[in-house]
């Protein structure tokens, strides 16, 4: 669903106004941090098990609107030794809970903002997982709500909180690069088909639509949503959203000037949104980036399978998931890193990094490495690329006027 839907829009307001107006209070402070897990799916076991490397967390309660994704939550926690948490259906049987601290969000994308911004005036510090929302609308709702209840949300763009990400970012900082007008980017990998899911209990169809558009159950879709427009932008978005948010990191860009996209045909048998497309941002600080997904291409070892390149007046910086190498300016037929740091197996921390800094920010109230304003801005981004796929126009940000222009 495009951005700005009245439909989709009323749907959020209404339950947001119904928890404020509820005037919840926020929980007790305590020496453990309890988590209310909304969403029980793949990205959540990943996220759950970060938090609970912690030793001050413990989860306190799940939901999820499918009764097997729900016992497979709780057969996990069983075998890690874990105390089993109480399980709903119903997601603010989750925030009206007082034994619950911290929201951790890993539904779909379009039921990221509603969960989020309920949390928040439920007195819960949220995080979500990227992008931070599905619609612009939706991420200038959560960033206001942010502001209003003074709540704590780190979006799950984990980078932010990675050392080597963060030896980076200085070198750009420093000036060693020069002047930056090109930053390319690319994530490339093979998918070859959708999932083929079997539902194996009874599973809350229309509360899982939620403002998406009314459809009969379709499992393809269910357990597909990622390649539906109506429900996420595909690995085009999942992916862009961690390299778009390197390039506002590194740049120190909020918001671009325009957006262009374009995309080959749609490879996957059964999705709406390609495998192969490049996004071309163009940005007031005066550069262009431009990112590349192709997955529709070999197969590639994690370590290898991204890069962004920041092409200075007098450097040149690469930038991958666990590895960088500086290039300097050279009259030389062969480049030769001025410096390079390689860290095999390093990113496997990142989550579990990002989610302290996340759980420190929750204690101290200070701002997160990937606040509100970081996720509003990529989510501007992409979703600018997904109608500007759908249109085959460029589309212009008004700023001042929070909208996309022609």
């Amino acid at each position: 669903m495009a951005f700005g839907d009245p439909t989709r829009r009323s749907f959020v307001s209404g339950l947001v106004m119904a928890a404020y107006a509820a005037g919840a209070e926020p929980a007790p402070p305590s020496d453990r941090v309890r988590i209310g897990l909304i969403g029980c799916g793949g990205i959540s076991v990943a996220d759950s098990n970060a938090f609970l490397a912690h030793k001050e967390c413990e989860i306190a309660a799940i939901c999820d609107v499918d009764d097997a994704m729900i016992a497979k939550t709780l057969k996990r926690l069983d075998d890690l030794g874990r105390k089993r948490p109480d399980a709903v259906k119903d997601f603010r049987r989750v925030l009206e809970r007082k034994d619950v601290d911290v929201i951790l969000n890993c539904t779909p994308d379009h039921w990221h903002a509603l969960p989020t911004v309920m949390a928040f005036e439920a007195g819960k510090d949220v995080y979500v997982e990227k992008p931070l929302t599905h619609t612009i609308d939706e991420a200038f709702q959560v960033a206001d709500a942010v502001r209003r209840t003074q709540r704590v949300v780190q979006v799950g763009t984990q980078r932010r909180s990675a050392p080597l990400f963060h030896e980076a970012k200085r070198i750009v900082d420093s000036g060693r690069l020069g002047d930056v007008r090109l930053v390319n980017s690319w994530w490339l990998n093979h998918q070859a088909s959708l999932a083929e899911g079997k539902l194996e209990g009874e599973l809350d169809w229309q509360q899982w639509l939620g403002p998406a558009p009314r459809r009969p159950l379709d499992p393809k879709r269910f357990f597909n949503w990622y390649y539906y427009y109506d429900y996420s932008g595909g690995l085009l978005v999942g992916q862009a959203a961690h390299m778009v948010d390197v390039f506002h990191w590194f740049m120190n860009s909020q918001a671009p000037l325009a957006v262009t996209c374009s995309g080959g045909r749609v490879n996957l048998e059964g999705a709406e949104i390609t495998d192969t497309a490049s996004i071309l941002i163009e940005y007031p600080e005066n550069y262009f980036a431009v990112f590349t997904l192709g997955y529709k291409a070999m197969r590639y070892h994690p370590r290898l399978d991204q890069l962004a390149q920041f092409h200075g007046s007098r450097a040149r910086l690469d930038v991958g998931r666990e590895h960088f190498r500086l290039y300097p300016e050279t009259s030389q037929p062969e480049l030769a890193p001025e410096r390079e740091e390689d860290r095999p197996r390093s990113f496997a921390a990142a989550t579990r990094d990002h989610i302290r800094n996340f759980l420190d920010c929750v204690r101290t109230r200070r701002e997160p490495n990937a606040p509100v304003e970081a996720g509003l801005s990529v989510v501007i981004v992409l979703s600018m690329a997904l109608d500007s796929l759908r249109s085959g126009r460029r589309l212009k940000w008004n700023a001042a006027a929070r909208r996309v222009e022609t």
